[in-house]
This record gives C-alpha cells, structure tokens and sequence, in this order.
C-alpha cells in the first residue's frame, strides 16, 4: 500500500530564454508514489503535444499493485503511447512533418523500493550520504559514442549530432525502456529534470542543491542557477525527498 505524505515534492518548468514554447512536461503525484519528467523532441511541431501525451497517460494509471505491478504498467502505458505517437498521430494540420517524440524518466516510490524507468536523455539523479549519482544513462549519440570506445568524452562532447536521441517515445515502432530498481535509504534525494536544466549545471551545483533543506528550496536553487546564465532550452526538474 502507498502511505499518503509520506514523500515531499516539488516541480516547476520554465520555458528558457530562447525558446517560445516549452515542450517540456512533468507529473508530480507524491500520493500515488509517481513522478516524471518529459521533454518534446526539440524542433519538431509535435513535441510539446508528444510531452503532455506522455504525462497525461501516466497520470491515468492505477495505483493499486505492488511497486512490480506499477512498473509494469507504466512501460505498458508508455509501449501504448509510443505506438500512438509513431502511427496515429503521425500527420496533423500542427504538425505536418508528421514527427512526433519525447523523453520520458519515471520514477516509481514504494515503501523502501525505488523504480526508474527511461527512454531518451533526461535524467534521474539520487543525492545519498552526500554523493550525487546519475541513475540513468542517457540514451544519446554522445553516451552511444563513449560507450562504444568511439570517442572520448571531450569528442564526444564536440560532435555535431552529440544531442541527437537513441531512444524517444514515439521515435520508432518498437520503444525499448531502461529500468533501474534500487533501495531507498532515509534521506534519499531524487532528482528528475530535462536536458534544458542539467546541461548548464555541473555536478556541484546539482549536489548544492540538492543537499537543500526542502524539494522547494532544491528546486530555486536549481532555477536561479540556470536562468541566470544562457538558459537555451526549455528546463523541467522535480526533486522528491524521503
């Protein structure tokens, strides 16, 4: 059974300060033990109805099951989804080029489990014991590039299409996810947000931030921290404290 106030969030979005539209979306549910970050794929006319595609859908899912059940339902949810985006709605008078995709990490919270589950490059951070890990694994050019011993982690910064996805719902037929499941310890921080947030931000900064006393007080300190810079992409983020 989920325990209602048992976990304390907080999300915003913003759109940046090059961007018109923000084809970023998030679901913050700390009832239901669910979050989610995704993000339109950029450029395209359909991303910021591909994003809210994503999160509406999830947000539909039942609660009832144990933290297995509702990981296998939110990759059902997002299979479903994905087939939706790269066949229904491939041409709309909006959207023309009939493109639509998105990001998506989820995180599930259950008791002392934990559930992540992603395709695309946004991201699931855990702040524990005053250490920042990256949970995810972004499914990028760039991460493709270095795991394959391709190129270094400079060159692969450096290359043209570095940004360009591996992995999207609605990108291609078949939709294949990452899941990670861990433990959950007191004092637990996550961290879920779009390329937008952590790409103008380094290590320290998340980890400053999230050492915050409060999810509300991460989340400023996030937002401040980008938006007082550059700012060229839409930027999402949801911290979610134990």
């Amino acid at each position: 059974m989920l325990h209602s106030g048992r976990w304390r969030s907080a999300a915003r979005t913003d759109p940046g300060k090059v961007r018109s539209r923000n084809e970023d979306a998030y679901l913050e549910c700390p009832e239901q033990g669910i979050w989610a970050v995704a993000d339109g794929m950029g450029g395209h006319l359909g991303g910021d109805m591909a994003s809210q595609l994503v999160v509406a859908n999830l947000a539909e899912l039942p609660i009832h099951g144990d933290i297995d059940e509702r990981s296998r339902a939110v990759r059902q949810c997002l299979r479903w989804t994905n087939r939706r985006l790269s066949q229904e709605l491939t041409v709309t008078a909006e959207n023309p080029l009939g493109i639509m995709g998105s990001t998506v990490v989820v995180l599930l919270l259950e008791g002392k489990r934990a559930a992540c589950i992603w395709a695309g490059d946004s991201r699931c951070y855990l702040w524990r014991d005053r250490q920042l890990y990256q949970l995810s694994k972004d499914h990028s050019l760039r991460q493709q590039l270095i795991d394959e011993h391709q190129a270094s982690i400079e060159e692969a910064d450096a290359h043209p299409a570095a940004k360009a996805l591996t992995r999207a719902v609605g990108a291609s037929h078949e939709l294949t996810l990452e899941i990670l499941e861990l433990d959950i310890h007191c004092g637990d921080t996550f961290l879920l947000c779009s390329d937008g947030l952590y790409q103008d931000l380094g290590g320290k900064a998340l980890g400053d931030a999230m050492s915050l006393a409060s999810p509300s007080r991460a989340l400023e300190h996030l937002f401040a921290g980008v938006l007082s810079g550059r700012a060229r992409d839409n930027l999402t983020a949801v911290v979610i404290r134990k």
